[in-house]
């Protein structure tokens, strides 16, 4: 109800004309509210709207503060047909100057006569409370927005690490145990209800989104290798996205299949044309390994676990996927879901060769066989032991028989909110995922229990303790994580306009446990400074020291942050949507942990963690739970803006060293100049220092001026996401941390192949990259510092005169 609109209310003793008169003013009030738009508007609304086009699975996430944008529409147009009339200019414009004057006295006296009337009969009568029965219907009143108090610092941290146990862990690991819960599969709907249910039990209001993707499953007949005409074992294992085909070809082992691996290969002129290229898993991830062996024209590529990296059984089958991206590749850049029409589509990271998995026996068998040369040194210490790998010959023919299904599945993402006190609108998410091809306990069973204990702990602290979180905390369960954090993925395409804008953080807590030897992450930037403070709060898993002094040593970063790549589950966050993102894992210094096998269980976890898995999950939801406290307590985020500087002018010094050189060599022209690049490094850099320095002059208690302050710090991963290039194209667009022609290392890559003459470089394109990194690093300097373009260039001009005159 407007304010305006006053309820009727009898008052003895009350006279006939203070009535007419006062309702002759609430007409009078109305008028001018209406004159003014005095209409007050509704503060922030944390929305849920079900989609009604009859499907009613599918929620539609709307946390917002634009609200105010869904006004009533009572009264729009009532006066359409007033405005159409033709104008008829009034007679009072046709009166003299005193007639006038003496009508405005004359209902000024009238007014004034009438106001002391209502006085005098109002002096006389009781004050009475005005209340009204009528129901406010999708509106929140507008009250006056108070400070909200909650617990100091300390006592979160004690709060925390008292009620995050590792008994209730434990009863969440024997819950969410599952033998059989691939994504799409009812014992994956089964354990998405079961969470669903727990964040219902916590009070937290809860949604789901549902999506129809494209995987890979294998098909009535098995994939089969043979070698020298000979079917080699049995092959139970495949990989999603391979390319559906039978091809054959000579041998060629090519170590792990990494780049440099290959270049090994050509500088002792080994030809990969043609080739089924055996490579053991690790070190990077089974796309990266197949666009590797498919860009150099091999035929296939056969991926298997070499003892000297996994203590699994000789038979035990690998699964895993080739696609070189993330999210649903026959979707590429926008959202799966049912209702999407848009003509067929694939990504370009799916790849033209068949690959697929074999076992040790297998690889074995293959492997001991092999003619031609001798392997490179380093490259023969795995299963055949003591023994020199030989490369391959011509006469070892190896035929790859793949016959992979394509298929539609259902899959469901789960949510759970604990809504903020205060900006309700902005949020952070913590994410885990839910499938797994085998028992996956270590792949999603830890990250799932993790993700519900923290739901009910920070929930247990709001309704017992009083702790009142100023921004809101979603807890996300992410369904074919398996074949490429499809999922979450996909989340982030339906949603990619408002993601970056309303969601300030992302923390994943996929395969956050497989070893105890040493703890690695990987994370945005301007989360290094906040992750190293959370490490020295938070003691180690037997509590003799901190994370930080047991594990960092004395320079933190090199000994824990690793580069972030598209093994990580929080990539597409950081580098898709230009979300600060963070990920760890506890791990073991000596075997890969084997993920993608049906050896994925709590006991063999145990055994790789010296049975201190329980102890490990309660120190990772500390360092979690801490982040995200200090995330959503503080009225100031606590991210390090000037982090990013020594990113850039890192890379920004390599480029100019590689230009100078190249320039000098004269194979790169002079009138390619460094000055752009330079000016915009210089602004990112002061207007990085220029945030520092009005935070630490800032009030951090004002509410409202650390609002403004937030606004710039989120501001600044959205802005390094390239806006030249579509996320059709290039998903990753972030010119740091993503990968593609856009980035800043593409533009170092491409000064090494213009040195070596090689055939992929080409001088126009590079000015074009180089040109357009600059703009982007621009870009996200002005945004940083609220300035405008018009006020860059006259700077930038300033700058450039001041140079050419010194």
């Amino acid at each position: 109800m407007h304010a305006s609109q006053s309820p009727w209310v009898s008052k003895q003793g009350r006279s006939l004309r203070a009535l007419v008169f006062e309702a002759r003013m609430d007409q009078a009030r109305t008028t001018i509210s209406k004159i003014f738009n005095g209409e007050p508007r509704s503060y922030t609304r944390f929305n849920l709207t079900q989609n009604m086009e009859g499907d009613n699975s599918h929620v539609e996430m709307k946390l917002s503060s634009d609200m105010d944008d869904e006004v009533e529409a009572n009264g729009v147009g009532e006066n359409t047909n007033q405005l159409n009339r033709p104008y008829y200019p009034s007679k009072m414009n046709q009166r003299s100057p005193k007639t006038v004057c003496g009508f405005v006295i004359g209902i000024l006296f009238l007014f004034i006569i009438g106001y002391l009337i209502g006085y005098l009969s109002n002096r006389s009568t009781d004050k009475t409370e005005i209340k009204s029965d009528c129901p406010v219907v999708n509106e929140i009143a507008p009250v006056k927005a108070e400070p909200v108090y909650s617990l100091d610092w300390s006592d979160l941290r004690a709060l925390l690490k008292k009620k995050l146990t590792t008994d209730n862990i434990n009863s969440n690991f024997k819950e969410f145990s599952s033998t059989s819960h691939q994504a799409g599969s009812p014992g994956d709907e089964a354990l998405a209800n079961k969470i669903i249910g727990k964040f219902k039990t916590f009070g937290m209001s809860t949604w789901n989104d549902e999506h129809y993707v494209k995987v890979h499953e294998p098909g009535s007949s098995n994939n089969k290798v043979l070698f020298r005409g000979n079917v080699v074992g049995t092959t139970e294992g495949y990989l999603s996205y391979s390319a559906v085909k039978t091809v054959q070809g000579a041998a060629l082992y090519a170590h792990y299949g990494r780049a440099e691996d290959f270049r090994r290969l050509q500088e002792i002129n080994v030809d990969v044309n043609g080739k089924v290229v055996l490579v053991r898993a690790g070190l990077i991830n089974f796309a990266e390994k197949v666009a590797n062996a498919a860009s150099l024209n091999a035929s296939a590529v056969l991926i298997y676990p070499d003892p000297v990296n996994y203590s699994i059984k000789d038979n035990t089958a690998l699964f895993g996927h080739v696609h070189l991206g993330t999210g649903d590749p026959y979707t590429p850049g926008f959202p799966s879901f049912n209702h999407t029409q848009f003509p067929p589509a694939q990504s370009s990271g799916l790849p033209s060769i068949p690959a697929q998995t074999i076992t040790i026996s297998q690889a074995t068998e293959i492997m001991s066989q092999l003619e031609g040369r001798s392997s490179p040194n380093g490259w023969s210490d795995g299963m055949l032991s003591g023994t020199m790998y030989n490369l391959g010959g011509d006469g070892d023919i190896i035929k790859v028989e793949v016959n992979n299904n394509l298929v539609q599945k259902k899959i469901h993402n789960v949510f759970g909110v604990i809504k903020g006190y205060m900006d309700a609108d902005r949020y952070m998410v913590i994410g885990a995922q839910r499938d797994a091809w085998g028992p996956g306990f270590a792949r999603s069973t830890v990250g799932t229990s993790l993700l519900v204990e923290l739901a009910r702990t920070i929930t247990d602290m709001i309704q017992n303790d009083g702790f009142k979180p100023k921004r809101s905390i979603i807890f996300a369960s992410w369904s074919a994580g398996e074949f490429g954090g499809v999922g979450a993925t996909e989340w982030l395409e339906g949603y990619l306009t408002s993601l970056n804008s309303k969601m300030f953080s992302y923390i994943s807590l996929d395969e956050i446990i497989s070893g105890s030897e040493s703890f690695k992450a990987t994370a945005s930037p301007l989360l290094y400074d906040l992750l190293e403070s959370t490490m020295k709060q938070v003691s180690s898993p037997d509590a003799t020291k901190s994370l930080h002094e047991q594990f960092a040593g004395s320079n933190w970063e090199k000994s824990v942050m690793e580069p972030m790549g598209l093994s990580h589950s929080v990539y597409p966050f950081q580098t898709f949507s230009g979300i600060p993102s963070l990920s760890f894992r506890f791990i073991s210094s000596s075997n890969s942990y084997p993920y993608g096998t049906v050896e994925d269980t709590e006991q063999n976890l145990d055994r790789c963690t010296s049975y201190s898995t329980l102890k490990l999950a309660k120190t990772a939801g500390e360092v979690v739970g801490l982040v995200t406290l200090r995330l959503v307590h503080d009225h100031l985020l606590k991210m390090n803006v000037a982090k990013y500087t020594s990113v850039i002018r890192n890379y920004v010094s390599q480029i100019r060293s590689k230009v100078e050189s190249r320039q000098m060599s004269g194979r790169l022209p002079s009138t390619v100049t460094m000055q752009w690049l330079l000016s915009a490094q210089g602004s990112y850099d002061r207007a990085a220092s220029a945030l520092v320095l009005a935070i630490r002059n800032s009030d951090l208690e004002d509410m409202e001026q650390c609002r403004i302050l937030n606004n710039r710090i989120m501001r600044v991963e959205g802005s390094l996401l390239s806006p030249y290039v579509s996320p059709r194209q290039i998903l990753f667009r972030h010119i740091l941390l993503g990968s593609g022609s856009h980035t800043l290392a593409a533009l170092v890559d491409h000064l090494e192949a213009i040195k070596g003459g090689l055939e992929s470089a080409d001088i126009d394109q590079f000015k074009n990259q180089f040109a357009l990194a600059t703009w982007t690093i621009q870009g996200c300097a002005n945004a940083l510092a609220g300035e405008s373009p018009d006020t860059w260039r006259y700077r930038v001009n300033t700058e450039s005169d001041s140079c050419s005159g010194s």
